[in-house]
This record gives structure tokens, C-alpha cells and sequence, in this order.
């Protein structure tokens, strides 16, 4: 069983995945607007990005992200084609519903109840996930905290599908739904004129229109990175029930008295934390997608030939500079190599010489323009299964003539992460509250890893991990060649010792106080 799959301690990938950190994940459901005339227009991006996150959602091991999925469409009447169903484990089963929503035809009347259409889809979809978890026989098949969330991807102007939507379900039981979201797609040359038959609502009457569970409206563009990205905050943690972390800060100089012998307090920032990207430890295919930099014999590429011989190096092809400024490091795991002129004893003594010229050159090259590269692995996947996986890194150059290599996220791995920028000052009283705490801490010029203690040896002590062995070590005693072996059986009063697999070299030798007798011929 893989390491990743047992219930035993956890492995590195589960350090900030814990599945107890997705004990919240609601049910899905996607509520596919496919009338006529955008659907033509939309079709094709929207089916391959379905099919491209339902692959990689079940091909993830660790908690899990996504329980239950289900799919309607609205046509010429709303239709179910997929129930609620796990989603880790159906992979055919989800491709082939896929490919039944790609055979929509595009074409067909315009239906003045599609306003309705969409109302009936949504309670359908609640109701079949109440029978859904009434009838769960285990717990892993039920939903861990009986919410869900409906999804509504359309052409048609987001406005007017919301004020449909809050004018349909307002006196309905809407307790199971944790929220609603409507993804209006934007097409070329159409804005957001209305083609419901009604006008665009007034915020005062969206306000008074408003239900007691949240609809959002969200606007993206007609491609499949937009909508790729729309699926993957399914992926996120939906738990916030409360926060995640506490950064504590050093008490700062607030003015008055303090009571005497009371300690001040530190100061308290609360904060949640969120994925910048899928771990590559959480696919089958870690090996080809790099996450393995723990070491050289890691990194490099198996060979297939005799057990004797070195692997072949791994090839990395330069395809892109990129401006050091440009670089988020949030799209870096891993890691890191350090990567230096190569001094192997198999080059002649030129030709070595040559490549560390090059290698200097290349380091002050990239320093003096401030550029990182970006490079490719070859693909290293099997010719019989797709084209092989690449992976890609970003090399830094360093002062010390040599580069830093850390993998870098592509887009498959890549999470949703959409981060208010704020153009505006803080408040003044937080402002000196937090620059009273920062003013406490000790600064360094250039820090010193090696001034950093973790407390790892005692701890390894504890865990036994460091037990010293036995001594004095008395190796067997191998009986000299001229004294008999003690008898074997049951009188003997000794008990055998178990045969050693490792003999000591020595012991193969003849014992040198041993003399060899002359041959003597018996008579009968």
C-alpha cells in the first residue's frame, strides 16, 4: 500500500494537508446553462475544462477535497445527467458524462422558461442530495457536514439570472444550501444586455430580493484557464469555522502602568492559510513532475541499462528568461539543488577547463541582467501512455559561481488565489501598535541558519531513533579445524546459534597455529 494511503504517521505532503483540514467540503453540483445561441460559443471551452479538472480532482490521494459531485443541464428542459457521486475513483464514469454534455446540440429555440427551468434545477439538485445522505450506508459515502453548493454556469447576463434566482427561491426551504454561485462567461461583441424579457434590477431591489443563503455573481472570460480556474476553488478548504493560525508578535511600548510581576501580553494577529498549489506528492505520476529534490540520486533519471553502470544525466533545455522582479515566490516548492561546474574525473583536462569558462560566464551573464531561467525536463513518461510529463525549474544564479534549482508550479498544479490589493493606509491606531511590536525585534543584516536550533537530536533520542548499539561486539567464534564440533541433537545441552549469513573475511582464512598432518595410508 502507498505510503500515502495508510493510516499510520503522516507523510510530508499531509504537513499542511491534514485531513482534518477538509472535514468541511461540501457536495457539488454544476448547473450547466447549454440553451441556445451561446451554447456553440461556449461549448467546447467549458467541456474541456470540466474534463480537465474532474481528471486531475480524481486522481488525488490525501483528504478529500471534492466528495460528491453532480451535473444538470438546462436545454430544452432541465435534465440530470450525473447523480451525486464520488468523485476519487470515478474517473470513467465522469468523462463519460463529459462527453454526453459535449453531444448538446447548439442549435434549437430560444425558451421563455428558462428562468423557471433553472429554478426546478436547483431544487431538484437539493432535494436528491437530501435522498442522497439519507440513504449513505457509510460514513465516507455520506457528506461530513451535510452542506452543498450549486454552481450555475451561463451565457446569459449574470444580473438577470441572479434576480431569477432570488425571485424563484425565496419562500423555499433552502437550509441544506451553503451558497450559490452564478459564472457568467462572457462572449465577444455582448455585453450585459438582458435577454431574460425583464430589466436589470435595481441594487435597492436586488437588497430586498436577497435570500438567507449567499448568491455570488462572478464574470470570466471564455477560456478554458478561466474556467479551470473557477473549478479548482472546489479544491480549497471550505472549513472556516475559525482561524488557522496565530502570528504573536513581542508586546509593544503602550503607554501607562503595567501591574508589577504581570508579564505583557504579545500581540495576537489571527489568520487563515490557503494552498498556492496542488503538492506533486498527491499525483501517481511524482517522479516526472519533480517534486523529488531531496537529492541528486533523487533528480536524476533511471537507466535501463546494467546495474553496474551511472544513470545518464538529466537534460534540462533553456526555454525562457525571466526578469528576477518577475518571479512570485509562491510558485516555488521543494527543495532546493545547488548546481556548480561539474568536475567529473572522465573529462580530459580542456574540455573541463572549458566548461567552467562557460559556467562562469553564464552565472555573470544572468546576475549582471538580473534574469532567472527557466528550463525543461525532457519528458521522461512512457511513449505508450500520452507524451510523457515535463516538469520545469528556475535557476538563480549566485555570487559563489554556482545556480539555485527549485521546481517551479505549472498550470495543472496552480490553485485559485484572487488577493485584495490595498491601495490605502491602515488605520493610525494599528498602524503604532504594530510598528511598537516590530520595533522590538532584534534585526539582522544577513541571516545565519546556523544560529537556528529545532530541538531535532533530543527528540530523535527520545524516539529511540538514536539508540547506541551493544557493546563490546563478540563476533562468533568459528571452531578451529582441529577440534572437534560439539554433538548435535537432543542430548546436547547447548542450543544451536542460528547460521550467519555475513561470513567475516578472516574467517575464511586458515588459522595460522593450524598445521597440516601427513597423509597415512590404514590397513585394512
Amino acid at each position: 500500500m502507498d505510503a500515502r494511503n495508510r493510516s499510520g504517521p503522516p507523510s510530508s505532503s499531509f504537513q499542511v494537508c491534514r485531513p482534518s483540514s477538509f472535514s468541511r467540503q461540501p457536495a457539488r453540483v454544476l448547473i450547466v446553462d447549454a440553451s441556445p445561441p451561446w451554447w456553440s460559443e461556449t461549448s467546447a471551452t467549458l467541456c474541456e475544462a470540466l474534463d480537465d479538472f474532474l481528471t486531475l480532482a480524481c486522481s488525488l490521494e490525501g483528504p478529500c477535497r471534492l466528495p460528491l459531485f453532480s451535473l444538470y443541464t438546462l436545454s430544452r428542459q432541465h435534465e440530470c445527467l450525473l447523480p451525486f457521486v464520488q468523485v476519487r475513483g470515478n474517473l470513467a464514469r465522469l468523462r463519460s458524462c463529459v462527453e454526453e454534455l459535449r453531444s448538446i446540440p447548439v442549435e434549437g429555440c430560444v425558451l421563455s422558461s428558462r428562468g423557471e427551468l433553472l429554478k426546478q434545477a436547483v431544487l431538484d439538485s437539493l432535494q436528491q442530495f437530501k435522498q442522497y445522505t439519507r440513504h449513505a450506508t457509510t460514513p465516507n459515502q455520506a457528506n461530513n457536514n451535510g452542506s452543498v453548493e450549486v454552481t450555475v454556469v451561463t451565457s446569459q447576463p449574470g444580473r438577470g439570472v441572479v434576480r431569477q434566482l432570488e425571485a424563484g427561491l425565496k419562500d423555499t426551504d433552502l437550509v441544506s444550501l451553503r451558497r450559490l454561485l452564478v459564472v457568467h462567461i462572457s462572449t465577444a461583441g455582448r455585453g450585459e444586455t438582458d435577454c431574460w424579457g425583464q430589466d436589470t434590477p435595481s441594487p435597492e431591489t436586488e437588497a430586498n430580493l436577497m435570500l438567507g443563503t449567499e448568491i455570488d455573481l462572478q464574470q470570466v472570460e471564455n477560456s478554458v484557464v478561466a474556467m479551470e480556474t473557477v473549478l479548482k476553488a472546489w479544491l480549497h478548504d471550505q472549513g472556516g469555522n475559525r482561524e488557522q493560525l496565530h502570528l504573536l508578535l513581542p508586546p509593544g511600548l503602550q503607554g501607562g502602568t503595567t501591574t508589577p510581576g504581570q508579564r505583557p501580553s504579545p500581540v495576537c494577529v489571527k489568520c487563515d492559510m490557503q494552498e498556492r498549489l496542488l503538492s506533486p506528492a498527491l499525483l501517481p505520476l511524482t517522479p516526472d513532475l519533480g517534486v523529488k529534490t531531496e537529492s541528486t540520486k533523487d533528480f536524476l533519471v533511471s537507466g535501463k541499462g546494467l546495474a553496474n553502470q551511472s544513470p545518464p544525466p538529466q537534460r534540462l533545455r533553456v526555454i525562457k528568461a525571466l526578469r528576477a522582479d518577475g518571479v512570485c515566490e509562491s510558485v516555488l516548492y521543494g527543495l532546493p539543488l545547488i548546481i556548480r561546474p561539474t568536475t567529473c574525473w572522465q573529462l580530459d583536462w580542456d574540455e573541463m577547463e572549458s566548461n567552467h569558462h562557460l559556467f562562469h560566464a553564464l552565472c555573470h551573464t544572468l546576475r549582471a541582467r538580473d534574469w532567472f531561467l527557466l528550463v525543461r525536463s525532457e519528458p521522461i513518461g512512457s511513449s505508450s501512455i500520452g507524451s510523457g510529463v515535463s516538469c520545469h525549474y528556475l535557476l538563480q544564479p549566485s555570487a559563489s559561481l554556482s545556480f539555485l534549482l527549485k521546481p517551479v508550479a505549472n498550470r495543472e498544479l496552480l490553485l485559485p488565489c484572487q488577493l485584495p490589493v490595498s491601495n490605502q493606509d491602515p488605520p493610525p491606531d494599528a498602524l503604532t501598535t504594530i510598528q511598537s511590536c516590530v520595533g522590538q525585534l532584534e534585526e539582522e543584516s544577513l541571516f545565519n541558519p546556523l544560529s537556528l536550533r529545532s530541538n531535532l537530536y533530543q527528540h530523535l533520542r527520545s524516539r529511540g531513533l538514536l539508540s547506541p548499539p551493544s557493546y563490546p561486539y563478540r563476533p562468533q567464534q568459528t571452531p578451529r579445524r582441529d577440534q572437534p564440533r560439539p554433538a548435535e541433537g537432543p542430548s546436547s545441552t547447548h542450543t544451536r546459534q542460528p547460521r550467519q549469513v555475513c561470513l567475516s573475511l578472516f574467517s575464511l582464512l586458515p588459522d595460522p597455529k593450524w598445521t597440516p598432518k601427513p597423509y597415512a595410508l590404514v590397513e585394512n
